[in-house]
C-alpha cells in the first residue's frame, strides 16, 4: 500500500526530470593540471568510472583535467607508464585505475601518481586504494565519487565532498497548475529523485546531522506543518502543525532537536522542539517577528532574524535561552544565517543599496565579505568541509542554483528547467 500524507507522494509515484546542468563560470587563477586515465573495466557496465573522478575534480575548479583526445598514451597499470609523456604535456598528477565485477556489483582499484617523482618510489604513489566496492549499479557513481573525494583530499588536505548530496525545492508550471517537489539530486547534479510533491509550497528543507531524515515545510489547503521524512524508507511523518505559522526548522548538531518557528502564542518566535518527544521551550518572546533559526556547529548558539531593530537582522541566543545580541549591521538587512562547519564564520544574504548577495561574515572580527555578484541571491548553504557554498540566483529561465568558493574565486551555475530554490547541502553521509 503506497503511503501519503495530505498532499505528499512518495518518489515511486513522481514524474522525472532532468539532471542540473553544471557550469564552471569562473575558477581558480593557476588550476592544478591532473590527468585521469580511462580505468580498465568491463564493457557493460554503464557508467565510465573515470569519467565522473574527471568530471568532479574539474567542477571543484581547483583542478584542471587533462581531455581524453590529448592524452599520449592510456595506462591501466603502474609499468605501462611513461612519465616522459605526462611531463610533455604540463601534467603534475595522474590517475590509473581498474574496475572488475564482483558478485552482483563491482571493485575498484586506482592509484595517484606524483608525474615528476617518478624515480623516487618513496614519492611517486601518493595514494593507491584497492578493493573499494560498490554492491549493485545504483552505487556505481557513489563508489566514481568516493574516488574522487579520496584524491582531492590527497592533494588539498581537505576531505572532498563529491559523495554528498543536496536537497532542493522546483516549482515548475503557471499559477494553478503550478507544482513543487523536493528534490534530493547528488553533488553533481545526477541523479535527481523527488521525495516529496505538491500543488502548495514547499519549502526550508534541513538535513539531520547523520544524514538519514529530512525536515520541511508543507502545506495542506493553505494551512502549514512541518514533516520529518526518511528518504531511503518513504517514512513521513507530520512533526508539528499548530495553528498560524509552522516554519524554517533546523536540526540541532546532535539531532535531538529542531529549532523552529511558531506563532500559535500569537507572535512568531523561534522554538527548540525534542524530535523524540516532542516537548517544546520557547526561546523568543520579544514582540518582533523571530523566525530563521540556525544551530552553530557546538550546538550552544542559536542565530536567527529578527525585525526589532527596524529591518531584518542578524541576532543570537543561547540554545538554552537567554540574553540575545545583534550580530550584523552592515547595508540595509542580513537574512539566512548559515553556520560555517568549523564556526568561524557564518554564511548570510546581504541588502546594500539595491542587491541582494551572499555574504560571509567572520565571527572574530565582526567583517563581511561579498562572495557573490546578485541581484538576487537568496538562501546559503555550506559544504560539509566548509570550502564552498550552495545558493539561488535569478537566472534567464527563474531562479537557479549556484556554488561559490569562500575566497570567491571559483563559481558554478547549476541549471534546472523551472525554479530551483533553498538548497540545502547534506552532511557527510558515511
Amino acid at each position: 500500500m503506497k503511503k501519503t500524507i495530505a498532499c505528499f507522494l512518495l518518489v515511486a509515484s513522481l514524474p522525472a526530470f532532468a539532471d542540473l546542468d553544471i557550469t564552471v563560470t569562473s575558477g581558480a587563477t593557476a588550476p592544478t593540471p591532473i590527468a585521469v586515465v580511462p580505468f580498465a573495466q568491463p564493457q557493460d557496465l554503464p557508467v565510465d568510472i573515470a569519467q565522473i573522478v574527471a568530471a568532479d575534480l574539474d567542477r571543484s575548479g581547483i583542478f584542471k583535467t587533462l581531455p581524453r583526445a590529448d592524452m599520449l598514451e592510456k595506462p591501466t597499470d603502474f609499468s605501462q607508464i611513461n612519465f616522459r609523456n605526462w611531463q610533455t604535456l604540463g601534467q603534475q598528477d595522474l590517475v590509473i585505475g581498474t574496475v572488475t565485477h564482483a558478485g552482483s556489483g563491482i571493485a575498484a582499484s586506482f592509484k595517484l601518481l606524483d608525474v615528476y617523482h617518478s624515480d623516487d618510489p618513496q614519492q611517486v604513489l601518493l595514494l593507491g586504494k584497492d578493493g573499494m566496492t560498490a554492491a549493485d549499479p545504483a552505487h556505481y557513481r557513489l563508489l566514481a565519487h568516493q574516488i574522487a573525494d579520496l584524491v582531492y583530499q590527497r592533494l588539498t588536505g581537505v576531505r572532498g565532498y563529491f559523495s554528498t548530496q543536496i536537497a532542493y525545492v522546483t516549482a515548475v508550471g503557471a499559477r494553478d497548475a503550478r507544482r513543487y517537489q523536493l528534490v534530493i539530486a547528488d553533488a553533481d547534479g545526477e541523479a535527481p529523485h523527488a521525495i516529496a510533491s505538491s500543488r502548495e509550497p514547499l519549502m526550508s528543507p534541513s538535513w539531520s546531522p547523520d544524514g538519514k531524515r529530512i525536515a520541511y515545510v508543507g502545506y495542506e489547503r493553505g494551512n502549514s506543518a512541518i514533516y520529518l521524512q526518511t528518504p531511503a524508507t518513504g517514512d513521513l511523518k507530520k512533526f508539528i502543525g499548530e495553528r498560524g505559522i509552522n516554519g524554517s526548522p533546523a536540526f540541532s548538531p546532535d539531532g535531538r532537536s529542531l529549532a523552529v518557528t511558531l506563532s500559535f502564542e500569537h507572535n512568531p518566535d523561534i522554538y527548540v522542539i525534542d524530535v523524540a518527544s516532542g516537548a517544546r521551550r520557547r526561546i523568543t518572546t520579544d514582540s518582533a517577528i523571530d523566525t530563521e533559526a540556525a544551530w552553530s556547529p557546538d550546538g550552544g548558539t542559536i542565530a536567527f532574524i529578527s525585525d526589532r531593530g527596524g529591518s531584518p537582522q542578524i541576532y543570537t541566543v543561547p540554545a538554552s535561552g537567554g540574553d540575545q545580541k545583534r550580530l550584523t549591521f552592515q547595508g540595509k538587512r542580513n537574512e539566512k544565517p548559515a553556520y560555517s562547519p568549523d564556526g568561524k564564520s557564518m554564511a548570510l544574504v546581504n541588502l546594500d543599496s539595491s542587491s541582494y548577495r551572499i555574504g560571509l561574515l567572520d565571527l572574530s572580527s565582526n567583517t563581511l565579505k561579498i562572495l557573490s555578484d546578485g541581484p538576487e541571491d537568496e538562501s546559503p548553504s555550506f559544504a560539509p568541509n566548509g570550502v564552498a557554498v550552495i545558493y539561488t540566483k535569478q537566472g534567464r529561465q527563474g531562479s537557479e542554483l549556484a556554488m561559490v568558493s569562500l575566497d570567491g574565486r571559483i563559481k558554478q551555475s547549476l541549471r534546472q528547467p523551472g525554479d530551483v530554490r533553498e538548497p540545502a547541502w547534506s552532511p557527510y553521509l558515511q
